[in-house]
């Protein structure tokens, strides 16, 4: 399985990037996790958010993988635990198919990508910067990894 992280926004300061980079290369080949970055379109006084969001989720959804189980990562999302996600991973492990997280720019996910998700995941009720977003997906990710496989990184 691979598992696409695609979000909006391209300008990333080097630590998110180092973030990011520590956690997806600490993953095993059977759940290889990458970045695919959307360019979030040009905001003016003026500008239709709608139009620019739907744009935006236009691009990602046409990133995601074929046959891939698409989830949005929405502060309205379901929330899990640890051990609940080390499950869900193990799920979709097991269903075979690619995984592809959507992360939207800054004024969310258009609904479009919410339409297309299996489900919607909340890391936090908090809202989170989306550059911190991605080195938390990609943490959790590799902390569920390490749960399914016995690893010592978790400790309960």
């Amino acid at each position: 399985m691979r598992i696409q992280l695609i979000a909006a926004g391209t300008r990333r300061p080097a630590w998110e990037r180092e973030g990011f980079d520590t956690y997806a290369r600490r993953m095993p080949r059977e759940c290889a996790v990458s970045l695919i970055e959307i360019q979030v379109q040009k905001r003016g006084a003026n500008a239709d958010i709608s139009r620019l969001r739907a744009r935006e989720g236009e691009q990602m959804i046409a990133k995601v993988a074929k046959n891939a189980i698409v989830i949005a990562l929405d502060e309205k999302g379901r929330s899990f635990n640890t051990r609940q996600l080390a499950e869900q991973l193990r799920n979709w492990l097991a269903s075979g198919n690619d995984l592809a997280l959507l992360i939207g720019g800054p004024d969310g996910l258009a609904p479009s990508c919410i339409d297309a998700a299996r489900m919607s995941w909340s890391l936090s009720p908090l809202t989170l910067p989306h550059g911190l977003a991605r080195v938390l997906v990609a943490e959790q990710l590799y902390r569920a990894w390490t749960v399914t496989s016995g690893r010592p990184y978790h400790r309960d």
